[in-house]
């Protein structure tokens, strides 16, 4: 395996901490995630569904795991479920789990291959009431394809008409929401991967290189530490394309004069870095692109400085707001009369600053976790202050990682360059 993995006493502990919360005679299922297609007989590469891997650690497919904490024998209380291998699969595919090494790596005492889940499932629900059945709830999805979660669903419902089903979904973002050390620790490594990726970049962008060379600079570098690559698709965009928030051609050549914003993060063991950085193509800004670069980098640490236990996260970006309203203009961008008259939908900040300032992180780059519920000590969420400029050619946004602690925050990415003066310096040693 590519990465290290986790100790299975996180997997226990996490499971453990769902079953509190699960009711008496309760049953919960949950699905790895489907091999998906592309053509032909081709597929893309294997995801695993990020709620079963955060209560077992286990990354292959057609995996299942059933919770069932109150039935009269203890071995059937948790049962993990994997893909039973053979000579052929092992020719065509390579190695699977042993039932040995799920046991080893997830700490489910009772593993039993994919194939016995029909004979065993009928069992468990005859003593079960409620059954938490699983469910992409997060507030962005568009699911638009059926899910192995979604087909269990439906074969529960017409074999098993009379059971209450539950939703196990608020449960796992109420869990997921606050990562445990281990994951802490995960998300550092992807945020390190990152910041060796970036500092690669800072030697090698001049005027004249392509968008998509840099993308090769990245992934070069996060594959080569153990990671899978990207985290998500990754944004290089100079220019004007910065001004599209979510411009994934990286197609064209960097200008000299212009200003490149890189948002990638780097994977690793499924967690998730989230970076964004925006860095001159010649290695110097401008006097102007250093006015807006210092605005954003203001309200960037003042917002570091807002996210605190007990804070409602929607109150906090409507904070933000009036903090990027005052650099807005302060740079001549607005003026008391936009903001006078502005609609209180739309603010007139809104016209240079159109997105958030933060959401949660972890194993999903937007993890899951209520937005209207107190931030919590434990939580990581991403800080990244934009201001987006058509009229003038240029965009710049700043992104970082942090966890929010008791008395303040641990930010994952302080050793990676955001300074001005440290990133000119560090391209103009490179060149």
């Amino acid at each position: 395996m590519r990465y290290q993995t986790l100790p299975k006493s996180l997997y226990i502990r996490n499971r453990e901490k769902l079953i509190k919360k699960l009711p008496k005679h309760a049953l919960a299922i949950f699905h790895a995630n489907d091999i998906l297609p592309t053509n032909a007989d081709g597929t893309m590469r294997f995801r695993q569904n990020n709620d079963l891997f955060y209560l077992t650690g286990i990354d292959q497919e057609e995996t299942i795991l059933v919770l069932c904490p109150d039935f009269p024998k203890r071995e059937y209380r948790e049962v993990l479920f994997v893909r039973k291998t053979d000579e052929h699969i092992a020719v065509w595919e390579g190695h699977k789990l042993t039932k040995e090494e799920a046991i080893e790596c997830s700490g489910v005492g009772r593993v039993e291959w994919t194939d016995r889940f029909d004979n065993i499932l009928p069992m468990l629900m005859a003593l079960s009431e409620e059954v938490f059945l699983n469910t992409n709830e997060h507030l962005r999805a568009s699911v638009q394809v059926e899910t192995r979660d979604a087909r269990f669903i439906n074969y529960c419902r017409d074999r098993y008409p009379l059971h209450t089903y539950r939703r196990v979904a608020p449960l796992m973002h109420q869990l997921r929401a606050v990562k445990e050390p281990e994951e802490l620790a995960q998300l550092q490594l992807a945020c390190d991967i990152t910041e060796a990726g970036f500092r690669r970049i800072l030697q090698f962008v001049k005027p004249g290189v392509k968008e998509f060379e840099l993308e090769a600079e990245f992934l070069h570098e996060f594959v080569r530490r153990g990671s899978k690559g990207f985290a998500y698709e990754p944004i290089i965009a100079s220019g004007s394309n910065a001004c599209v928030l979510h411009y994934i051609d990286n197609d064209q050549v960097c200008r000299d004069g212009d200003l490149i914003l890189f948002d990638v993060g780097a994977e690793y063991g499924n967690y998730n870095a989230d970076m964004t950085r925006t860095i001159p193509v010649n290695g110097k800004f401008t006097k102007r692109q250093r006015e807006v670069y210092d605005a954003v980098l203001r309200v960037q640490r003042t917002a570091f400085d807002m996210l605190r236990p007990g804070v409602i996260i929607q109150d906090y970006h409507q904070e933000m707001g009036l903090v990027m309203q005052a650099e807005l203009k302060s740079l001549g961008l607005i003026s008391t009369q936009d903001i006078e008259s502005q609609d209180p939908q739309w603010p007139a900040y809104k016209k240079y600053f159109m997105h958030g300032t933060s959401h949660h992180l972890g194993l999903d780059v937007h993890d899951v976790g209520t937005i209207y519920d107190p931030i919590q000590e434990g939580m990581v969420f991403t800080v990244e202050p934009g201001i987006y400029i058509p009229e003038e050619g240029f965009g710049i946004r700043l992104e970082n990682n942090i966890v929010i602690q008791r008395d303040g925050y641990l930010d994952l990415m302080k050793h990676i360059p955001i300074e001005a003066e440290e990133i000119e310096a560090l391209m103009q040693a490179g060149n």
